[in-house]
């Protein structure tokens, strides 16, 4: 089996149960969350949301996956998840359906950005929500956050990966 090199190889069900491949994003840079609802870092949201709202015109996609294997703090259904997103926090990036992220029912694509990019250490267990996976327009990811890196600390990589590769 060849080596995956990109996230264009998967695909992931939506928060509105459709299949989606991850090479529609084909050329975009991308900024990929395990998110949560129930979460102290839950008004991080606000900050992804900021980073859609400044860059996805030029080129940047943020996708949420919600998870619930982090203190029990994404319980509810996608219907609900899309719901608190949409009222709490006017999200308008793409959301997708609750995944696990780490263990052996870990979604193909978190494993691929885990054993991509590890975290401290070396480990590639993701460590709690809102960890945050940087990808190049190539689909490689680049670079790994810590949920307690806020949004708003990205503008300058994005900017750099944005202006990289045009």
């Amino acid at each position: 089996m060849d080596e995956i090199k990109n996230i264009y190889n998967f695909s992931c069900t939506n928060v509105n149960g459709e299949e989606t491949s991850l090479s529609d994003y084909s050329g975009k840079a991308l900024l990929i969350v395990n998110t949560a609802s129930k979460c102290g870092f839950t008004p991080q949201y606000q900050g992804l949301q900021d980073l859609y709202k400044e860059y996805s015109e030029k080129g940047l996609e943020i996708l949420g996956f919600p998870c619930n294997q982090f203190g029990n703090q994404e319980p509810g259904s996608d219907e609900e998840i899309s719901l608190f997103c949409s009222a709490k926090y006017d999200i308008t990036f793409p959301l997708f359906s609750k995944i696990e992220v780490n263990g052996p029912a870990a979604h193909p694509l978190f494993k691929f950005l885990t054993s991509s990019k590890p975290g401290l250490l070396g480990s590639e267990k993701i460590k709690w929500n809102f960890t945050k996976f940087l990808i190049n327009k190539s689909g490689e990811p680049i670079k790994r956050f810590s949920p307690r890196t806020p949004p708003e600390q990205l503008s300058s990589d994005i900017t750099d990966l944005l202006e990289a590769q045009n």
